[in-house]
């Protein structure tokens, strides 16, 4: 009997430097490529707000379409499950006939406790689960500490890992051998009962989900606008797509290896020179590693008052006619709606609104800021959970920041970064 294995794509959305599918082809005889849609990412929360949102989901299913596309090229398909993982994958598995699943390893509490969950049901039926780190710059192995000995201070860790860690290189694209299985579909936001949203004409790019999607908006930021030459002084903007890189949508789905991005932009290094900003974008792949790397050393402590700054006096009141008026960009502050409202309308904002609006919702709303981390869940297209949630602590003065009192004055940042109020007007004529 052949040897099958059942490739488990979860946000690793991608055939390019994937070790997952790359170590299913090496040990398989066939594979079967599967993802599984859980209802309980859709559905309303006790809160008000939803795990995804609108934009999310949206670029969710066109990330699941073109991988789908690019497996039936290869003479293959994607198998489209639809419920709790832990029931289907491995009903699933024993159905046809795999010795083992294999997946991306996870870091966040809620998504072990799954994968904890599919592993015992599939020991039952003697089958393996086997999981692979896909989702950073640095191996967690390479790293030059443990752990849990991984410094709390984010510059600790920077110069310890530049002076001692390598990037590996990107997996190639495997040869593929399929098992042939009836075909499924892919639902709808509408089948998934997420309400729907008018396309923005204000939005700062048409951000569209796919792996060759995700290789085409690297491929012009780096080498056909050559915009990564300014990146360091444009990041801080507010409007047009190429201030800066924008690939955090395609790396929150796992479409874009952080390691690929890396080896590109080396090679651009190469061809081109290398500068502050060809090396800040590294640097920002860097603490996207970090703050994976905290949450597997911090676990469910990401999620608390107090993160895992114990003691620390920080807000806890919730009022929801505040929290509303922020949401809504209703505040009466014009950076802070302004930035709310782009938000609203197409789930993404830049990273200098998003410090912004984050630090008004905690030092001068006096908010609790996990809510505030909740909307941003639901509302991003680029929403990834170690850094969002690491982001807001930061913020709040519980997580990974040695200096106290983290407050932004906004209206100060407006005039620093919006001096022609340009960008207010934009978002501001109409919601």
């Amino acid at each position: 009997m052949k040897k099958r294995i059942l490739v488990w794509f979860k946000s690793d959305l991608r055939l390019l430097d994937n070790e997952v599918l790359w170590s299913a082809c090496r040990d398989a005889d066939e594979i079967i490529p599967v993802v599984c849609i859980d209802p309980r990412q859709f559905e309303p929360l006790p809160n008000g707000l939803r795990k995804t949102g609108f934009f999310r989901t949206v670029f969710y299913l066109e990330c699941i379409q073109q991988l789908k596309e690019q497996l039936q090229k290869k003479g293959g398909d994607l198998v489209v499950l639809q419920g709790s993982p832990e029931v289907e994958i491995p009903a699933f598995a024993q159905k046809y006939g795999v010795k083992a699943v294999y997946a991306k390893k996870e870091i966040a509490p809620e998504e072990i406790a799954m994968d904890a969950a599919v592993e015992k049901a599939l020991w039952k039926n003697e089958q393996r689960f086997e999981v692979f780190s896909t989702s950073t710059l640095y191996h967690a192995v390479d790293l030059p500490f443990g752990i849990k000995d991984i410094p709390d201070v984010f510059t600790s860790f920077r110069k310890r890992i530049e002076r001692e860690a390598l990037v590996r290189d990107p997996f190639p694209i495997p040869e593929m051998t399929f098992t042939h299985v009836p075909a499924t579909k892919i639902p709808t936001s509408i089948d998934l009962g997420v309400p729907s949203e008018v396309t923005d004409e204000r939005r700062v790019m048409d951000f569209k989900g796919g792996e060759l999607e995700g290789l085409d908006r690297l491929n012009h930021y780096v080498f056909e606008s050559q915009a990564v030459q300014t990146y360091k002084q444009t990041r801080n903007g507010l409007l047009g797509q190429d201030y800066s890189t924008k690939f955090s949508p395609w790396l929150s789905f796992g479409c874009l290896s952080p390691k690929w991005i890396y080896h590109e932009i080396k090679r651009f290094e190469s061809e081109k020179g290398a500068n502050d900003s060809t090396y800040w974008v590294v640097f920002e792949l860097l603490w996207r590693d970090y703050f994976r790397f905290m949450m597997k050393k911090y676990g469910n402590k990401f999620f608390l008052l107090n993160g895992w700054k114990n003691g620390n006096d920080v807000p806890a009141g919730h009022d929801q006619t505040l929290f509303d008026n922020w949401v809504n960009g209703m505040t009466g502050d014009d950076f802070v709606d302004a930035n709310m409202r782009e938000l609203k309308h197409t789930g993404f904002m830049s990273n200098r609104g998003r410090q912004n609006v984050a630090s008004y919702f905690v030092h001068q709303l006096q908010l609790d800021w996990r809510m505030g981390a909740r909307y941003f869940e639901q509302q991003l297209i680029d929403y990834d959970v170690s850094n969002n949630w690491g982001n807001w602590m930061y913020v709040a003065g519980v997580g990974n920041d040695p200096r106290e009192n983290r407050m932004f004055n906004v209206q100060k940042q407006a005039q620093q970064y919006d001096p022609n109020e340009k960008y207010r007007k934009i978002w501001l004529m109409k919601s």
